[in-house]
């Protein structure tokens, strides 16, 4: 007896990442932080007591815990919604594998974790890790458009000739960089560092960009991506999660 065919599923077209979950009306979001009952929440939004991101809140009102909620003018942390998009800032070091990046964050965080525009394992720095697919997608097309900030470090200080070609931002393949800085940052020895910022670039792009020009660079550190930045807490090796507030203004910037 032959078996008939299958129909074919449908595809579900998958709808892009955010920071949280979908908003949900804000009595109910306040009562299940256990922050109230949801009649009591009502209470306070008819009296006008609270706000979401500077607006008076109505019963009609919706939010997500990444919203800025304020109950008479004091913020009013909401947690996590289960299920929410999560991301980590990771400090690699040069050399480092990925893969160890990996290993260290929470294994509870997410199905699989992909490093968004990760640097060369000889560079390092700042590793924007997903903890799913569909946000790596989204943060990956983020970060063609964002300004990011690099440590570069090179043998001898380079000319004016070499800084102007650096500006001009060309590589290679014939694309072109739009490099916003290029300032000398201090070194020891024969080594002088570079701080770069540029729009859209790849850790591998920077490196070739000096090198284009005849620089022997022996280390670029990647230290802002957008509004994140790693800052002098986290030291090599580290990672911790971001805020909703940060992953929210990464996914929402325009550069």
């Amino acid at each position: 007896m032959r078996r008939r065919p299958a129909a074919a599923r449908p595809r579900r077209s998958r709808a892009p990442a955010t920071a949280d979950a979908s908003p949900e009306r804000l009595q109910k979001l306040l009562a299940r932080a256990g922050l109230a009952s949801r009649r009591e929440v009502e209470a306070w939004i008819r009296a006008g007591r609270l706000t979401v991101n500077g607006t008076v809140a109505e019963l009609g009102t919706r939010a997500t815990a990444a919203d800025q909620v304020r109950l008479d003018g004091r913020p009013v942390r909401v947690p996590r919604a289960p299920g929410a998009a999560r991301a980590f800032l990771c400090h690699r070091s040069p050399g480092e594998e990925l893969t160890a990046v990996l290993a260290r964050l929470p294994r509870r965080s997410g199905a699989r974790f992909i490093a968004v525009s990760p640097m060369p394992r000889v560079d390092g720095g700042l590793e924007l890790i997903a903890a799913d697919g569909a946000l790596a997608e989204t943060l990956q097309r983020r970060v063609h458009t964002l300004v990011s900030e690099f440590g570069v470090r090179v043998r001898g200080e380079l000319g004016e000739t070499q800084l102007q070609g650096i500006a001009g931002g060309a590589l290679d393949s014939g694309a072109q960089l739009v490099v916003e800085g290029c300032e000398p940052g201090g070194g020891e020895g024969a080594n002088r560092w570079y701080t770069v910022t540029v729009r859209g670039a790849s850790g591998k792009q920077v490196r070739q960009l000096f090198e284009r020009q005849g620089a022997l660079v022996s280390r670029v550190l990647r230290t802002r991506l957008g509004s994140i930045a790693l800052g002098r807490v986290l030291g090599r090796g580290q990672a911790r999660e971001l805020e909703s507030e940060e992953l929210r203004e990464l996914l929402s910037a325009d550069g």
